[in-house]
């Protein structure tokens, strides 16, 4: 509910109360429940997560490149140490950077579109004038 109350972008105080001891039993919601539901929170208002993998990915994927060219330095200055090594790995870093870029670039237009499909309005009208009376 607090993505909700403030996704229209206007200012909010809060209201101190007291809150009344429950009346019967005890609360249904253990750990588990109060994760799930703060997840939810988290990603039904946010894209943020998805950009976060997007920049760890890209990260990862530079260091990969890094690390194949130490790979392929080292082969070529020192010889191999092991044979196929050197070609094996430059291969499964390269490709995995490339997927880790793509599911990246992927998680933000799923992101985009989910935001896009929620159907809500650019703009809220707090108040109408009528300047004709």
């Amino acid at each position: 509910m607090k993505g909700l109350f403030a996704w229209p972008g206007y200012s909010s105080i809060g209201v101190p109360y007291e809150r009344p001891a429950r009346a019967k039993g005890t609360t249904k919601f253990n750990f588990w429940k109060l994760w799930n539901f703060a997840l939810d929170g988290i990603t039904s208002f946010s894209t943020w997560p998805l950009r976060v993998w997007t920049y760890l990915g890209a990260a990862i994927a530079a260091l990969s490149l890094i690390y194949m060219s130490v790979i392929v330095l080292k082969t070529i200055l020192f010889g191999a140490d092991w044979p196929g090594y050197a070609s094996i790995m430059s291969a499964v870093l390269f490709f995995g950077a490339l997927q880790l870029i793509s599911v990246g670039i992927l998680g933000e237009y799923i992101g985009r579109l989910y935001i896009e499909s929620k159907n809500r309005p650019t703009y809220l009208i707090e108040e109408k004038v009528n300047f004709n009376e």
